[in-house]
């Protein structure tokens, strides 16, 4: 990601990098941060996986076999989760893009701002900030990453001063990803 995203960018002197305060997610940022040296992760609440309630835990196998009609109707989008007290997914799209704006003006036009986050976060955070929840209100068009995976976005500037957010990039992993390795247990 270094070599993609980094090193060819050299215009860019500026960096910015903030994560969820969720261990896995601030790992990886940091990891990232030592590579370039001299950049600490901020930890961000809003960055945070969406809460599954009850849920949360839990493998997904027993998911599926101790609640069958409600984990079939959260795989179907028809919202079981949310009789466990998960968070609405307009709720995470929301404060998704509530702290991608936030970050971004922070960051500024100069620079470079990563993200470190959760799979459900960024999927139900793009389709909100590319308007694909106003389309598709299940949140079911975009399929959550997959670990240790990225997406580009880039602002664009409109006539009236509000930025409009361009997607170049999803789901995008490390070649290894492409491998039988990459699923190996470990």
């Amino acid at each position: 990601m270094k070599r993609l995203y980094v090193d060819r960018r050299q215009e860019i002197n500026h960096r910015f990098i903030v994560c969820s305060d969720l261990k896995r997610a601030h790992a990886t940022a940091q990891a990232f941060a030592d590579v370039l040296g001299g950049i600490e992760p901020v930890d961000d609440r809003r960055v945070r996986e969406r809460s599954f309630g009850d849920w949360d835990g839990h493998a997904v196998a027993e998911l599926a076999e101790r609640y069958p009609e409600d984990f079939r109707s959260w795989m179907e989008s028809r919202g079981g989760e949310l009789k466990y007290g998960a968070e609405p997914k307009e709720a995470v799209g929301k404060r998704g893009v509530e702290a991608l704006e936030d970050w971004s003006t922070r960051a500024g036009d100069d620079t470079d701002l990563f993200v470190f986050s959760h799979g459900a976060w960024i999927a139900q955070t793009l389709q909100t900030l590319l308007g694909i929840s106003a389309i598709d209100p299940t949140f079911s068009t975009v399929v959550s990453l997959r670990n240790a995976h990225w997406v580009r976005l880039v602002p664009m500037d409109n006539p009236d001063g509000t930025v409009r957010w361009r997607l170049l990039d999803y789901n995008h992993g490390p070649a290894i990803a492409d491998t039988d390795e990459w699923e190996r247990e470990r």
